[in-house]
């Protein structure tokens, strides 16, 4: 049963990648319209979209949100493992789920903290002015969720780990 959840979750984290991917297309359209609006003088058109690299900066932090949980699944975070490769292999698993645990309590603390972040936000009605004047909390909100959906990639793992041979992990590190 846990193996499929664990492939329902999985399908599901692709599918928010795929999200990520949709929002960095949409994100270089609206920098080329940008571009070509400051640069052709087209009549009617104005000279530019004012608020393009607020939107944009919006864009990379979704992306980063949205391909973080699937990243992490696919072992494509970042990791450095040198160690865990050159010791015994049994405290090399052991190490593997002090990170996992490590991991896991960061995970739990952020969509914590993250959420009253939010919530506060949203309660006080605080605004973001720049060139666009948005709700604080809009951007404050998908933090505590991905750093849910990353808890939850973090049990896999560690469900992962139990099964595995006792040693460095190799379902969670990319091929080079």
């Amino acid at each position: 049963m846990i193996d499929q959840i664990s492939l329902i979750y999985g399908r599901f984290l692709e599918r928010l990648a795929l999200l990520g991917c949709a929002i960095l297309m949409a994100m270089m359209l609206l920098i080329v319209v940008d571009v070509a609006l400051r640069n052709l003088a087209i009549p009617g058109l104005p000279m530019g979209l004012a608020w393009s690299t607020e939107v944009s900066e919006l864009m990379l932090y979704l992306i980063t949100m949205c391909v973080a949980p699937w990243l992490l699944r696919q072992g494509q975070h970042i990791r450095v493992d040198i160690m865990l490769q050159a010791i015994p292999r049994q405290l090399a698993w052991y190490l593997e789920w002090v990170g996992d645990m490590i991991g896991f309590a960061c995970c739990i603390v952020i969509a914590w903290f993250g959420t009253q972040a939010a919530w506060s936000s949203y309660l006080s009605g605080a605004v973001n002015i720049k060139t666009l004047v948005t709700p604080e909390w809009w951007a404050l909100a998908p933090l505590p969720l991905v750093f849910v959906l990353l808890g939850i990639e973090m049990i896999f793992r560690m469900i992962r780990l139990q099964r595995a041979e006792r040693g460095p992990r190799h379902d969670a590190v990319g091929s080079a």
